[in-house]
Order: structure tokens, then C-alpha cells, then sequence
């Protein structure tokens, strides 16, 4: 997301501020998300807090994510992380927390349980961190333990710990929407294994801080360790995933689905359409934002259908990554959004109905923050 209004939107002025001698940075930042990530040819965010207040929005996650740490150009391609990477993440958070506390439509940071409930009950947009990446918590199994602590105490509530390259922690699926799978996988080559010491190290100082584990971008066999590695009952998340009723590799199994569901974890549909049209419209275009929904309905039905329940289902997350192609909709659509989640509400029948509908997207955030508390 992003929290500045349209009208101040400069990304480049925002990362030159804080990295005033490396301007390439701020560059190449502010093209691809002009590029990539707003909707419009100004730059203007595609999403902003005043869109969420309108489109009734109770929990929105605050991702902490670095491209240029990813994508460190400093070093080869595969390389492991290098120790600095923990510093993003923890600039990132000063920053949306100074927005936050500046920021006059009333949204507030929730770092446990009982501020998430507390910003619900009064009508507050709560943000909530989560780190994509774990290349970002540490180059060695020490620092990645103590970095873990720490993001604990400041309310992380969950890491994806694959992401979109290799970097010596988890093995991650294809997800570059305009590179097939086959090309990615030669292009970007990965070694036989699903979590490293690093992912392994990783994987279990979460689960004893009860910082939750994304098993999205994950390989199978790196969910399968995953699995084994938290232990039988841990739950897990999948924050933005997609059914696999085609072959994409990023999508997920009826069978890990279910082991998700299981455990008492929770999903999130991706809002991408490369994802959620993959065996399902080969002959038809997503041209209106009803058609976008039709296809994240799918999605949420076979949920239901492979867990028997609705209760392992969040409300659809957008995803304003580089390549990922977004749902069809109008330049100003939080009254949609509204009546989609209204739909969604009503395919999980008359329980799901009742539930207060801010709370259903901070299903995920409270299994870690329960048992936390």
C-alpha cells in the first residue's frame, strides 16, 4: 500500500531523503513503481488510507519489503544475504509509523492483539507490519535468531520467507507474470532443496517468538520442510496465494491447502490476475473488475470445498508488486470493493455473515498475537 496521499506521491524524493548519496536508487525505484505499481500516468497510489476508510477496510498489512536488498546488485545472482538487509526493514517501519502518528484519517499501527481489537471496535484502519522476504532477517543463524526477537517486540506479525529470487534461505516458485514458468527456472536456476540453515533457523525463531510463517512463493519441497520444521500443529499462512486449478507452480495444491486449513491457518487470495485465471478463463479476457471477483469467488470456493470451511479464508489481498498484473477496476473503486466483500461474506453463509466484517481480515494476525499474549 501506500500511505501519502496522491497529490504528495514522489518516491523519488522519499528515497533520497533517507539515502542521499545513492540518487540511482531513487531513480530506479520511483520508474518501476510509476511503471509497475500505480494505476495512473501522474503516479498517483492505487491505494491510499482514504480509499481504505471508504471502502471500509478494518486491517491492512503493512509490507516491508527492500527490491534493491533482493535484487543486490552488489553481489552475484543466488548469493546469501549480506547483514545490512535488517536495516531496511527497520527504516521501513519508522516510516510508516511517522506517517501513521501524522496522518489525520485515523488509522493506528496495532502491534498485539488487544490494539488490533481495540482499532476495530473504534472504527480505526489498523496497520499491521509483516516482512516479504527473508532474505532481510540475517546472513547468519545468530542474527537471523536475534533479528527475529526484535521484529517480534515491534509487532511484525508474519514473514514470507521465499520471495520472487533465490538467496540462500527457501526455495521460491515462479513469480514473474510475464516469464513462464519453464523460462524462469532456466533462467534462474535453484538448487534440489526447500529451506536452508538459514530458512531452517529462520522457520524457528518465528515460531517461538509466534511470528507466523508465509508459506507463500514457497517450492513444494520448501513447504513441505517448512511443515516439518514449525511442527505438526503450528500454524501457518498463506498471505497471497491462488488454487492451483491450472500448472503454475505458485499456486497451491488441493493438498497443501488442506494441511493449511488443518492447522488452523489461514489464505488469502492474491488480486492478480495471472494467478487467478490460470485454468479457469483460457478463452475469455478479465476485462471488468465482476469479472476480477468471479475469478477470486473460484478461488474461495474451492478453499471452502477442500477445507470444508470457510473459516481458512481471508478477504482477497491486492498485491501492487513489479510484473504482477492487477484486477480490472475503476480508477476509484472502494464502493466496489465494499460490495465485493459483502459477497464474500455471504459465500461463507449466515456465521460468516455475522461476524463483523473489519475483523475477517486480521484473521491471520490474530493466530500469532493470541497465542503471543
Amino acid at each position: 500500500m501506500h500511505l501519502v496521499p496522491p497529490e504528495q506521491a514522489d518516491t523519488q524524493a522519499a528515497v533520497t531523503a533517507r539515502h542521499p548519496k545513492e540518487r540511482w536508487k531513487a531513480i530506479l525505484v520511483d520508474l518501476l513503481s510509476r511503471r509497475l505499481n500505480y494505476q495512473g500516468p501522474k503516479g498517483a497510489p492505487s491505494v491510499t488510507v482514504e480509499l481504505m476508510r471508504a471502502g471500509d477496510v478494518g486491517a491492512v498489512l503493512s509490507v516491508l519489503y527492500s527490491p534493491l536488498d533482493e535484487m543486490d546488485l552488489r553481489l552475484s545472482y543466488g548469493a546469501p544475504p549480506r547483514p545490512g538487509y535488517i536495516k531496511s526493514v527497520y527504516e521501513q517501519i519508522q516510516l510508516v509509523e511517522e506517517h501513521v502518528e501524522s496522518e489525520p484519517l485515523g488509522a493506528t499501527v496495532a502491534r498485539d492483539a488487544a490494539a488490533l481489537d481495540a482499532a476495530i471496535a473504534e472504527g480505526r484502519t489498523a496497520i499491521v507490519h509483516c516482512i516479504e522476504g527473508g532474505f532481510a532477517l540475517g546472513s547468519t543463524p545468530a542474527e537471523i535468531d536475534a533479528n527475529v526477537t526484535e521484529l517480534a517486540r515491534r509487532g511484525v506479525a508474519y514473514v514470507t520467507l521465499a520471495h520472487l529470487f533465490w538467496r540462500g534461505v527457501a526455495t521460491n516458485a515462479p513469480a514473474l507474470p510475464f516469464m513462464p514458468d519453464w523460462l524462469y527456472k532456466l533462467v534462474f536456476t535453484q538448487p534440489k532443496v526447500g529451506l536452508t540453515e538459514l530458512g531452517t533457523a529462520a522457520a524457528r525463531a518465528l515460531v517461538r517468538e509466534r511470528v507466523l510463517v508465509d508459506i507463500t512463493h514457497m517450492t513444494e519441497r520448501a513447504i513441505a520442510d517448512t511443515f516439518a520444521t514449525v511442527g505438526p500443529d503450528a500454524p501457518v499462512i498463506a498471505s497471497h496465494m491462488a488454487c492451483r486449478f491450472g500448472k503454475l507452480a505458485y499456486n497451491l495444491s488441493d493438498d497443501i491447502i488442506r494441511e493449511v486449513g488443518r492447522r488452523g491457518g489461514v489464505m488469502g487470495v492474491i488480486a492478480c490476475k495471472h494467478y487467478t485465471e490460470s485454468g479457469l478463463r483460457p478463452d475469455s479476457k478479465v476485462k471488468t473488475f465482476e469479472d476480477s471477483m468471479e475469478l477470486v469467488y473460484a478461488h474461495i470456493d474451492r478453499i471452502a470445498q477442500v477445507t470444508g470451511s470457510h473459516d481458512h479464508r481471508l478477504r482477497p489481498r491486492r498485491v501492487d508488486q513489479a510484473g504482477a498484473p492487477r484486477p480490472r477496476a475503476p480508477r476509484s473503486h472502494a464502493s466496489r470493493a465494499g460490495r465485493a466483500g459483502g459477497e464474500v461474506r455471504r459465500r461463507g453463509g449466515r456465521e460468516d455473515r455475522e461476524r463483523q466484517p473489519a475483523r475477517a481480515p486480521a484473521q491471520g494476525v490474530a493466530l500469532a498475537w493470541a497465542a503471543r499474549s
